[in-house]
């Protein structure tokens, strides 16, 4: 089993990046989004970062035209270099 190194509470503002692209694209874009955050601000390659299903029902709940405007993101980096991210 991997070692926690570390664990993180974000909350990522998804609106105001979302609003350059067309609405039936939103959600799509929006979960792409919250991997590339993750991977920057945890400093690993995006192929890592693990997003749990809870993470991808809260960004498509109202339609791939209307994401939630932030989102609070639990996050744990393992020793291996594997980031696991869900619902905080």
């Amino acid at each position: 089993m991997a070692k926690i190194v570390m664990e993180r509470v974000y909350t990522i503002g998804i609106r105001q990046k979302m609003k350059r692209y067309p609405r039936w694209l939103r959600a799509k874009k929006s979960v792409k989004y919250v991997r590339k955050f993750l991977s920057r601000h945890m400093k690993v390659e995006p192929e890592n970062v693990k997003i749990d299903a809870s993470i991808n029902e809260k960004l498509w709940e109202r339609g791939a035209e209307k994401p939630p405007a932030r989102i609070r993101v639990r996050a744990v980096k393992f020793d291996d270099g594997v980031v696991e991210a869900e619902l905080a």
